[in-house]
Parts: C-alpha cells; sequence; structure tokens
C-alpha cells in the first residue's frame, strides 16, 4: 500500500501521517523531517522567503536526494508488503501523479488522504506549532512562507481523485 498525505500548510499532514503510520503498520516518510536531519546544519539558523528563493536550486537539489533515495525504501519495501505513508509536501500534480505511477508500477494499492482545511485553521494551526515545537515540528514557518506555499499548491484533478481515500475539511 502506497498512500499519499495531501494538504496544504499546517493541515496536520504530517500528524496524520504519524497516526496512519501506526494504524496500517507503516512507514512514514516525511521530507520536512528528511530536509532537517540532513541539511539544515547547512543553512542559515532561520531561513527566510528570501533565502529560499535565493537557494532554491540548492534547497530542490537536496529535496531531489532525499525523494530519490525514499523511492528506493518504497521500492524494497513494496516486496515485504510493507504499507508507506508519504508526507512530501505533494503541492503540485507533476509530482503527485511521479508518486502515483511508481504505486502503480509496483503494484500497489494506492491512497490518497486530503486534508483540506480552511487557510485560517491551518495558520492557527502554524502558529501553535511554531510556539510549542512538538512531535511534528520540524522548523518554524514564518506568515510569509505560508502564503508563498498557498500560492503553489495545485488542487487535486481528476485523475488524482480516482485514488482519494479519505478527505478531511
Amino acid at each position: 500500500m502506497l498512500a499519499l498525505i495531501i494538504g496544504q500548510t499546517g493541515a496536520g499532514k504530517t500528524t496524520y501521517g504519524l497516526r496512519l503510520e501506526k494504524q496500517k503498520n507503516g512507514l512514514l516518510f516525511s521530507i520536512d523531517t528528511w530536509m532537517v536531519n540532513l541539511f539544515w546544519q547547512d543553512m542559515p539558523q532561520k531561513p527566510s522567503i528570501e533565502w529560499f528563493q535565493e537557494n532554491q536550486q540548492w534547497y530542490l537539489q537536496r529535496i531531489e536526494r532525499c525523494e530519490a533515495f525514499i523511492r528506493q525504501q518504497i521500492t524494497h519495501l513494496a516486496q515485504s508488503s510493507t504499507p508507506c505513508i508519504l508526507d512530501l509536501g505533494f503541492t503540485s500534480s507533476s509530482h503527485r501523479k511521479k508518486y502515483l505511477e511508481l504505486g502503480q508500477e509496483l503494484n500497489q494499492k494506492i491512497e490518497i488522504h486530503y486534508l483540506n482545511y480552511t487557510p485560517e485553521i491551518r495558520w492557527e494551526r502554524v502558529q501553535t506549532r511554531n510556539s510549542q515545537k512538538g512531535e511534528s515540528f520540524s522548523m518554524n514557518v514564518s506568515r510569509e512562507m505560508f502564503d508563498y506555499m498557498e500560492s503553489i499548491f495545485e488542487p487535486l484533478n481528476q485523475y488524482e481523485k480516482q485514488f482519494l481515500t479519505t478527505t478531511i475539511s
């Protein structure tokens, strides 16, 4: 089984993924956790939206390295029927399609779990997460970063909706 968790910043993807990981007895892959653990020490103490924009290539290269390894792990885990839960941002339909196609190639049951909360609820959650730094915290998200992520998120398309298992709003 391959589960894609989709939602905008602050929707609760990582928290939901942790619950789904336990429920399905699977393995959660969360890109924020990977990036923080592998590369954060190479970034400024408080990366800003300007830093991300100026260093986009550096950042995207490292995300791709993480995802290449994650895809290898998904392929390996498919052989042992271990459910894989993906919290990889999935802001674009092309990004989601890459993993939907991988799941099909591996003959996996594919699930999309869509967390669809209003921007007001999500921003409130982000502020709480920033201050409490709980289990799902990986980095502070500024209002500017939140707004930027809002502007690039692509809603689910018809192809993706055929895999829709859960919608939470």
